[in-house]
């Protein structure tokens, strides 16, 4: 399919509804391709634009006063003139949205659960909206009428930002959350894109990237010694995929060397469950480590193997009644709707089983393909599998959890999703995850240790959000634990 765009103007925006009506296509901008699908936005200014692309982009910027939008597939053509005062660039946006998304609905013969929204944060559009106090029924008539978003959809994120509001009340006080990268699991699920290796393959770099770990651990305690920390998440990867002792001495050093005086959470991912034993479970416990995850993603044996997660539904089932029976009482357990293969019935399946164990929170994920993924790279291999996810399986797997007691605390989007749905985190009250709500609301800097970990500071006077990343390659990272102090220090402290 080719999308062709005189201008950056709104690109990214219309860049974005056509990739989450049409997720599995490439596009081109080749104008002298042939093609028969084809998305073209035009804008216009009232005298002709000068030849120079620099001088042009910034003339149209300033004096863009109508879009054509114009979509051809095969013999059906669609078109809209769109007018565009960009005195008000957030209402040009918005009409120009609403026009392209009319069109290309039309032509694949549906809508999107989320409307125009292609970011990940929509809760985000609800929350602003409680901040300024606005009245309940105008802020779901913004989201409805103004983004399209479905009725069901604007109703799910103002609950959540209404549940996330006293959690963020912590980000109100001096302080951070502090996250830690343990980029090795058991094995490379077929989905996975993180910066994660098979811990297997690379054995050799394991000491030396807990090294430099501890050198960015101890550099940042010296940063921020004056600061304390809201919340703790180790993360990857699967932290576990360590052994017992090596766990414990990064365990040991951060909980030696911040300030944990506030903390609301510590969370350590100890998401496979052919990484867990009885040995680590009770290490953990020795630490103020007050939630742990335990993901089977699927109760379905056929996708564990398609997916090479090396584990049992069993294994799955059986380490969470360990963790119960060592008294842990904050059990989180991910699942991810619309793996390659399954059915509804499976999922269904998954959901009951998932449910039936009582667990204090479950992330329910819709799958998203990411560019580095094998599902992505391999993507021929799979092309035969069912990847599906629907309003009705996301309603489904809310009215399971809420029997439970679980309710929508979260919520985040991403590229390529199953079905252009979403991910949600369902918890009992009082078992919410502290960390995921500070992350997703952006209300608090997050410093970020480990390869492939992203640092934010937020700035609490103007809210500017800037980032800084760690190496993804582990290699990289464990080779010049120097440059992670450099990256940190500029980010949080200038030059």
């Amino acid at each position: 399919m080719k999308f062709l765009i005189n201008s950056d103007l709104f690109e990214y925006d219309v860049r974005g509804l056509l990739q989450a009506f049409y997720p599995w296509t490439r596009f081109s901008t080749d104008r002298d391709e042939e093609d028969p699908e084809c998305l073209s936005v035009t804008y216009f200014a009232p005298a002709e634009l000068p030849l120079d692309e620099e001088t042009r982009r910034a003339e149209l910027k300033a004096r863009a006063e109508r879009a054509e939008v114009a979509f051809t597939d095969g013999e059906k053509q669609y078109h809209a003139t769109v007018p565009l005062d960009l005195r008000d660039r957030k209402r040009a946006k918005t009409t120009l949205k609403q026009a392209v998304y009319g069109i290309l609905s039309e032509n694949a013969g549906h809508t999107l659960p989320w409307g125009t929204l292609s970011g990940i944060r929509p809760t985000k559009i609800a929350m602003d909206g409680l901040r300024r106090g606005e009245p309940e029924e105008e802020i779901l008539r913004h989201m409805e009428n103004d983004l399209l978003v479905s009725k069901e959809k604007a109703q799910l994120a103002l609950d959540i930002a209404k549940r996330e509001k006293p959690i963020l009340s912590v980000s109100e006080e001096e302080g951070y959350s502090l996250y830690v990268g343990i980029p090795f699991c058991p094995t490379t699920c077929l989905y996975c894109s993180f910066a994660s290796s098979p811990i297997g393959e690379k054995a050799a770099l394991v000491r030396p990237y807990l090294d430099a770990l501890k050198e960015e651990i101890l550099f940042t305690a010296e940063c921020f010694r004056d600061l304390p920390v809201h919340s703790v998440y180790f993360g990857g990867g699967t932290p576990t995929a360590l052994t017992s002792d090596e766990l414990e001495e990064i365990l040991s050093l951060v909980a030696s060397s911040f300030d944990l005086s506030l903390s609301r959470e510590w969370t350590v991912e100890a998401g496979r469950p052919d990484s867990l034993t009885e040995e680590k479970l009770r290490m953990l416990k020795r630490y103020p480590v007050t939630r742990i995850s335990v993901n089977p993603q699927t109760m379905q044996q056929k996708t564990l193997d398609l997916i090479g997660r090396r584990h049992t539904v069993e294994d799955s089932v059986e380490k969470y009644l360990l963790a119960r029976s060592l008294h842990y009482d904050n059990i989180n357990m991910d699942l991810i709707l619309g793996l390659p293969g399954e059915t509804e019935e499976d999922i269904r399946d998954t959901l009951v089983k998932t449910a039936a164990l009582s667990p204090d929170s479950v992330t329910v994920h819709s799958l998203a393909v990411k560019r580095s993924s094998r599902l992505n790279l391999e993507k021929e291999m799979y092309a035969a599998y069912r990847m599906e996810n629907t309003d009705g399986m996301m309603d489904f797997a809310r009215k399971t959890l809420e029997r439970e007691g679980l309710l929508p605390y979260y919520l985040y989007r991403q590229k390529n999703m199953a079905g252009n749905q979403e991910n949600v985190g369902y918890a009992r009250p009082g078992k919410e995850g502290v960390y995921n709500v500070l992350i997703m609301e952006e209300s608090e800097s997050i410093v970020a240790l480990g390869a492939g970990a992203s640092s934010k500071k937020v700035d609490r006077k103007t809210g500017l959000i800037t980032r800084v990343r760690n190496p993804h390659d582990v290699a990289t990272y464990a080779a010049d634990p120097d440059e992670m102090k450099r990256r940190k220090q500029k980010l949080f402290f200038g030059d």
